[in-house]
């Protein structure tokens, strides 16, 4: 009845929460961390603050290439996930894989997330500038995927956190807790704007 509804607690009526799933490597799994100072808890923490109830599904594999993740993206993105924030490519990276092959392995995941009807948001990890050419192609093929697929764009995921000792663990390549507050936070509103576009 009507006055059964007045009388229901405000939370009855809140948004039910989203289900953010992070296909990633080592920066989304938390390499070397807590699972308190990992990337998706404290994403959790940041969006919470910014007003979005969503729940963070940590799909992050240390190690993986854009390859392991074409992989298992069928698998471990489930039907459920409003957005697929897709974190893919330090490894290739590392490894020095050919940009080209990296950007295929990121163009078909795009493409079998859509497929199945699930958004997604394509976030980069800039290259070292002294790699020269390789760099630039390496930091075009994000860009361009995001454009050719209109998804949400982030470019760098390590944005203000790269080559800083006080915010990477001994390796200088992964992120230490006050390094992945800072990934989280700024990472946090461009996720907030990409729920808004779905």
């Amino acid at each position: 009845t009507a006055a059964a509804a007045g009388a229901a607690p405000a939370s009855a009526f809140a948004a039910p929460r989203r289900v953010i799933t992070l296909l990633g490597d080592s920066i989304t799994a938390g390499y070397g961390l807590p699972q308190a100072a990992a990337l998706p808890a404290q994403l959790a923490a940041q969006l919470t603050k910014a007003g979005v109830s969503a729940t963070i599904r940590g799909a992050g594999v240390s190690g993986h290439t854009t390859a392991d993740g074409l992989a298992r993206v069928d698998r471990v993105v489930t039907a459920d996930t409003s957005l697929c924030v897709i974190a893919l490519g330090g490894n290739d990276l590392l490894q020095g894989l050919s940009p080209a092959a990296t950007r295929a392995n990121l163009d078909k995941i795009l493409r079998r997330l859509k497929a199945r009807g699930i958004p997604a948001m394509l976030v980069g990890i800039k290259a070292p500038p002294e790699l020269g050419a390789y760099a630039r192609e390496f930091d075009a093929a994000y860009a361009a995927l995001a454009r050719e697929h209109g998804v949400p764009f982030y470019p760098d995921i390590l944005d203000g956190v790269a080559r800083d000792p006080a915010l990477n663990q001994p390796d200088g390549i992964h992120p230490n807790a006050r390094g992945v507050a800072i990934i989280a936070a700024k990472l946090a509103p461009a996720i907030r704007d990409a729920l808004r576009r779905v």
